[in-house]
């Protein structure tokens, strides 16, 4: 049995940042879990460019008001408490945080090993 608190995560190697997000890691590759887990926050005005090339992400908001930007098809959805978007076809999308900051908890497959760093298109390397 795996048990961890958000407490003990922050301000650890676990407790990724970038410009206008933080991550914190909550099950990693090294947990055998065939997942990761994290909590994570896009702070208030920032807008992420991302496209995860190698990696599934399915993220569950929990606070904040924000929108996520499918760039295949323009289409914009919003997003707030109770919100679920699942990237299911390693979309390229931009991820706007609105009101207050956003916090998700996001799930990836493959699992992530904590360690990763956006590339410059805003994916992470397969490895």
């Amino acid at each position: 049995m795996i048990v961890r608190k958000l407490a003990h995560i922050i301000n650890t190697w676990r407790h990724a940042r970038g410009e206008g997000w933080e991550s914190r890691r909550l099950v990693l590759a090294e947990d055998k879990m065939g997942y990761s887990l994290h909590d994570t926050l896009v702070k208030e005005g920032a807008e992420l460019h991302l496209e995860y090339k190698h990696h599934l992400e399915t993220n569950y908001c929990i606070e904040g008001l924000g929108e996520v930007e499918n760039l295949a098809t323009g289409e914009k959805h919003p997003i707030q408490p109770g919100t679920m978007y699942a990237l299911d076809n390693h979309d390229k999308h931009i991820l706007r945080a609105i009101k207050g900051d956003l916090r998700l908890i996001c799930a990836f497959s493959p699992p992530l090993s904590g360690r990763e760093v956006h590339d410059s298109d805003g994916s992470y390397s397969k490895d």
